[in-house]
């Protein structure tokens, strides 16, 4: 939950950051350093991913958690810090770095305590509860956002503020360190194999089975986080643009304005979550009726048709009601799909290693989803009045590479998790 608060902190803060830091209010340039900043943290996500997913399966589940938010919650409150562009991307690389790592780690806590019958709906669920992390960001920035349009922060800068509050999760520590313990299966793994196979990505990548399963989890991945990081959270910012020009015209003063921007980005922020809630809930009942490859390719097509439908069609404050939390249920229902599909594919001693690599070495190359955006609004696009607007249209044909692997996906509907032979 905590690990979402960060991310939504930083989607919701980013435009008046960059704004603050770099001094100007040009779309284009925030879109273009928007990419930058965003395809930095993915990047630090994805290492630390990495990082961490192998110390999950080497040193334990709830000790690496421990590390994790450690570093994520340092980091986050740092951000508040930033004086320039480079220290604030610096800042979101090492925040990254844990909170890439505290998610593997969990879904492959759960997927190993839980039930087998159980285990797809808890696996689902914990993906839906996510969102209360993220509606707590936009909670948050928009009480901060209140308090801006009547004057009452000062020059502090409520994107300051906010980093401050993400630094909080670090009391979380002295709960975990007490009560949380490993799983049974992996205790058994590391007393069986003494520690020396644990972890190991040369394995991973060596096995036929355990490759084969890691890449298309990698790939399919990739799509999802092309199009949440890409597009679904740069409505936001396109919720901004289009918002500011109205109050422009109306002649509010600019501090007024920072602060009903910073009030209807946290009411879409909280529109999304509401939707990415019911939409991974729906997903982990659709999947468990129909199987996991059948749910992502009406996932994937769901996530494009909704996505490009968004960036056409939203010009107006009633449209942050409905059709922003359809983008959201369709989009984050794939995320779903993720927590209950990756730790069926590798055995207990490779988990944590797997999931990781799934999840962030497809971040590594979906870091490329923000920058194209970016590139689009700033350069391809830049002589069209709405440059993010078709940038985030085009960048919906992402979901057509999620389509294209999912024959090579085994189905595992209905078995066991991998055993460790």
């Amino acid at each position: 939950m905590f690990d979402c608060l960060d991310q939504q902190i930083f989607n919701i803060a980013r435009v008046p950051a960059l704004r603050d830091l770099l001094g100007v209010s040009d779309v284009k340039v925030l879109a273009q350093y928007g990419g930058y900043a965003t395809a930095i943290f993915l990047l630090g996500w994805a290492a630390g991913g990495l990082i961490f997913g192998v110390l999950g399966d080497r040193i334990g589940r709830a000790r690496t958690m421990v590390l994790t938010i450690l570093v994520y919650s340092a980091f986050t409150g740092l951000s508040a810090l930033s004086a320039s562009f480079w220290d604030f991307a610096l800042y979101r690389f090492l925040t990254g770095l844990g909170v890439g790592g505290e998610f593997a780690v969990g879904v492959a806590l759960v997927a190993e305590v839980m039930p087998e019958k159980a285990r797809p709906h808890a696996l689902g669920l914990l993906q839906a509860l996510s969102t209360v992390g993220n509606i707590s960001a936009a909670l948050l920035g928009m009480g901060l956002g209140v308090l801006e349009h009547h004057q009452l922060i000062g020059h502090v800068g409520s994107w300051r503020l906010m980093f401050v509050v993400g630094a909080f999760p670090a009391l979380l520590v002295l709960i975990i360190r007490r009560r949380l313990k490993e799983p049974e299966r992996w205790r058994a793994a590391a007393a069986d194999r003494g520690g020396a196979r644990l972890g190991s990505l040369a394995e991973l990548l060596g096995h036929p089975r355990w490759r084969r399963h890691a890449l298309v989890g990698m790939l399919l991945a990739f799509v999802g986080v092309v199009g949440l990081w890409g597009i679904l959270f740069f409505s936001i910012d396109l919720i901004r643009a289009v918002l500011r020009s109205a109050f422009e015209a109306r002649g509010l003063p600019a501090a007024q304005i920072a602060g009903q921007l910073n009030l209807w980005a946290g009411m879409a922020s909280i529109m999304i979550n509401i939707g990415a809630f019911f939409g991974m809930l729906a997903f982990t009942k659709f999947t468990e009726r129909v199987g996991r490859r059948a749910a992502f390719a009406a996932g994937f097509l769901l996530a494009m048709a909704s996505s490009a439908a968004g960036f056409w069609f939203l010009r107006d404050i009633s449209q942050i009601f409905w059709l922003v939390p359809l983008m959201g249920f369709c989009q984050f229902a794939l995320f779903a799909g993720y927590a209950i599909y990756f730790p069926e594919l590798f055995p207990t001693r490779l988990r944590s290693t797997g999931v990781s690599f799934c999840y962030n070495v497809g971040r590594f190359i979906a870091a490329l989803g923000p920058l194209t955006l970016g590139l689009l609004a700033s350069q391809v696009f830049k002589h069209h009045p709405e440059p993010l607007r078709m940038a985030g249209i085009s960048l919906c044909a992402v979901f057509l590479v999620g389509l294209a692997v999912l024959p090579f996906a085994p189905e595992t509907k209905g078995r066991g998790l991998p055993s460790d032979e």
